[in-house]
């Protein structure tokens, strides 16, 4: 049987893991009660003379005498639990008194103390979570109202201005910005029209959309004023296929009276964001319902486990004051989850509960036997395919003295660039991803929340090894086919086709449009690829900071594909010269433009975060990356002139970028180096019990950020031991940033469980203003 505290572990909610009830705490000091009695348990024990027959009836007399006592001190109140109110009169404290003395009153009294400190925080946790739950809700609803009677309106307009009564459109008037106007009537409207318009008006009120009626306005033909309704809608995320919303609406009603060419889409974005915030609403509730039903447990099984230490029945009282506590005794979750089941069930699903719940309750995608199979087979292949290529290699004398510069100089660039370089980085960077998504699972870091993604359809760490071991069987196997028509006298062009025949497969089953091979995950990868290379017309989110962090360790990948893609299309064209995939100045200027780009959407991202923001911190991570981009410029301009001035400015520029990034790596991305910390030179909160792990990392960091130091030094090695020592270098690149993913997505959710962030806040498309 699992003991509770590793249960309450494994189910309790990350982000608001302060906000238990600490059972691990009240059970060391049930440890202290236990070991408070041994002594005086021994020192009243009487010596053993041996046994007697009568000692038998002895002790059943004595149990029988025991449980009669027990029995009559049933109904005493060993302990009185006393409910007060706080200053300001909202919160109730609860404290408890002993009413009977214990033998280890000092001890008891401490752990009710404690107790009472656990009950008070739980109960005022609860009470202000669930506050803005009801908040959120109530604004929902109005949200909702407004939108229903925003289609009412659309569906009126329609009605009036039919063929059968051409000469009931009304004129519009748009405004400025982001309000929406409406002419609502004309001078030879009827009175029963104007009546029905200023009901709709009226119900819009209610729900916070403000009107103005002033007689400046323009006026009608009679001179009578128009009535203009004003509808704020906020400016939200572009990648959130938002951009419909803060589109002029009601222009759309000016321009087109009639009503055929309104944009329906427009509508049904601010529908989608109003059901994504009651999705959103309802999982808030069950985490907090969740959150209640726990405590409740924790605390009767802390309180048996005290009767049990104690030989005492105090739980009983202490637990009737918990069940009439708020977190228990409050049903406003309850009555508010099933209001949001009714609501989306009705507005959202068509009245199809089932439907509803689908969304509501989104069913967990178990972990497929089958998916880990298929991991341990790919592995077992790539070591086939690579025992045989090795065997191959040495039976064709491909890597000897007199094949060497003739092979690498002719068939081998291409597949060294693609097949070796690029696949292989590739490969090793999504089992570095794998690695994170299983240690952040085991440590209980919510990545999906940090991420926004969907847990039904977010990659697992078995299928980003299962991407990583496929990818690599193949690329082994293209090389063995490579060897295999070599040795059959195929001619070099052939062979050169096969790596751009497997890169345009891996680009064509990216784009593929089929539900095949985690299609959500290929379009959230091209997605938030297309927001970096548009940094400054997106709004940052994390994850697309993060891959754009990931780019910057995958810089030798590009510039790899860069020459892969100059022998290709030199051999298409008929036009191939090797040293021009070497030292051409087209070449040299796409190398340079290479090695900026990521450090530049980088950077971009960075002002845009400052621009929407306005911290200051931003322009400081900018500097980071412009430096950056300086040593990478400097480094591209010395491996061309070899000259002292040059080798003077890559040592400085590399050494301030350097410098730079470790302050920025362990002070501002992973939280390190407070010296005020309780744990030294580290943070406060820390997720692996180990101390000693994170100064091992903090060195193993300052390590890998100086392998750049190969790159000024030039060591006198062959050509192909050169190529081997560049692959091992930019290998520990993406070791070093797979080593720092996971200490920056710690230190991200270690600052929401700070805040208490356990569900998105969505964006609401109508936004409450007060009238002019």
């Amino acid at each position: 049987m699992v003991k509770f505290s590793k249960e309450l572990e494994a189910q309790l909610i990350p982000e608001w893991k302060e906000a238990f009830v600490n059972y691990w705490q009240l059970k060391k000091q049930i440890k202290r009660i236990k070991l408070s009695r041994i002594p005086k348990q021994s020192h009243h024990a009487k010596p053993d003379f041996g046994l007697s027959i009568f000692d038998s009836f002895h002790f059943f007399l004595k149990n029988i005498a025991h449980n009669l006592s027990a029995s009559d001190r049933h109904d005493l109140n060993i302990i009185q639990v006393r409910k007060k109110s706080s200053k300001n009169g909202e919160e109730e404290i609860y404290e408890t008194e002993l009413a009977q003395l214990f033998s280890e009153e000092d001890e008891v009294r401490v752990f009710f103390m404690r107790l009472d400190e656990e009950l008070n925080k739980v109960n005022q946790f609860y009470r202000r979570q669930e506050s803005e739950f009801v908040e959120r809700g109530e604004s929902l609803n109005k949200q909702l109202q407004i939108l229903l009677d925003l289609k009412q309106i659309i569906s009126d307009r329609r009605r009036k201005t039919t063929p059968s009564n051409p000469f009931a459109t009304p004129q519009y008037s748009p405004t400025r910005d982001s309000d929406y106007s409406e002419n609502l009537g004309d001078s030879d409207e009827t009175n029963s029209e104007i009546s029905q318009t200023d009901e709709v008006m009226a119900r819009l009120e209610k729900n916070g959309v403000s009107f103005v009626n002033s007689a400046t306005m323009a006026k009608t033909k009679k001179g009578k004023p128009k009535m203009t309704m004003r509808i704020d809608v906020p400016a939200t995320n572009p990648t959130r296929a938002i951009t419909a919303i803060t589109s002029m609406l009601w222009e759309d009603l000016v321009n087109n009276p009639t009503g055929d060419f309104v944009h329906k889409r427009k509508i049904q974005c601010a529908e989608k964001m109003i059901r994504s915030a009651f999705v959103e609403l309802y999982k808030g509730l069950g985490l907090l319902k969740t959150y209640s039903s726990l405590n409740m447990v924790a605390f009767s099984k802390i309180l048996k486990k005290f009767d049990k230490v104690s030989c005492q029945k105090a739980s009983a009282n202490y637990l009737k004051e918990v069940k009439r506590s708020h977190f228990v005794s409050s049903d406003k979750v309850v009555r508010l989850m099933d209001e949001v089941e009714s609501i989306f069930t009705k507005h959202f699903a068509n009245n199809d509960r089932k439907k509803a719940m689908k969304f509501l309750r989104p069913q967990q995608h178990k972990d497929s036997h089958m998916v880990t199979f298929l991991v341990g087979l790919s592995t077992g292949c790539f070591v086939s395919l690579f025992c045989v290529y090795a065997i191959l290699a040495h039976l064709c004398g491909i890597f000897s003295p007199s094949n060497e510069t003739a092979y690498m100089e002719t068939v081998y660039p291409v597949f060294r660039k693609i097949l070796c370089s690029v696949f292989a980085l590739l490969s090793l960077h999504l089992f570095m991803y794998g690695c994170n998504l299983f240690m952040w699972k085991n440590t209980r870091i919510n990545y999906n929340f940090i991420f926004e993604f969907s847990p039904s359809t977010a990659m697992k760490h078995r299928d980003a090894f299962l991407m990583s071991t496929t990818l690599m069987t193949t690329v082994i196997g293209a090389m063995v086919l490579h060897l295999l028509l070599r040795a059959a006298h195929f001619s070099p062009t052939q062979i050169d086709a096969i790596p751009g025949i497997l890169l345009l497969f891996f680009v064509a089953l990216l784009i593929c449009p089929f539900d095949i091979f985690y299609r959500p995950t290929r379009y959230c990868f091209i997605r938030v690829i297309r927001n970096i290379v548009c940094s400054p017309f997106y709004k940052v989110l994390l994850v697309d900071f993060f891959m754009a962090d990931q780019l910057t360790s995958q810089i030798p990948l590009l510039r790899h594909l860069e020459t892969a893609g100059c022998h290709i299309f030199g051999r298409v064209f008929k036009t191939h010269h090797p040293e021009t995939c070497h030292s051409g100045r087209l070449y040299m200027e796409i190398t340079y433009i290479i090695s900026f780009l990521p450090y530049y959407w980088r950077a971009l991202q960075c002002a845009r975060r400052w621009f929407d923001d306005g911290d200051v911190n931003h322009l400081a991570n900018m500097g980071k990356y412009v430096s950056a981009m300086v040593a990478a410029g400097a480094k591209v301009t010395y491996s061309r002139q070899h000259d002292h001035l040059w080798f003077v400015i890559v040592l400085i520029t590399s050494v301030v970028a350097t410098i730079y990034q470790l302050y920025w790596d362990f002070i501002k991305d992973w939280g390190f180096l407070n010296p005020k910390s309780i744990n030294p030179w580290l943070r406060d909160d820390l997720i692996l019990k180990n101390k000693s792990i994170y100064y091992m990392s903090i060195v193993v960091n300052i390590v890998l950020r100086v392998t750049w130091v190969q790159t000024i030094l030039h060591f006198k090695v062959g050509h192909i031991q050169s190529r081997l020592l560049d692959f091992l270098l930019a290998a520990l690149e993406v070791i070093r940033r797979g080593h720092w993913n996971f200490y920056r997505l710690e230190n991200e959710h270690l600052n929401n469980v700070g805040h208490y962030r356990a569900v998105k806040t969505v964006p609401l498309p109508f936004r409450e203003t007060e009238s002019d």
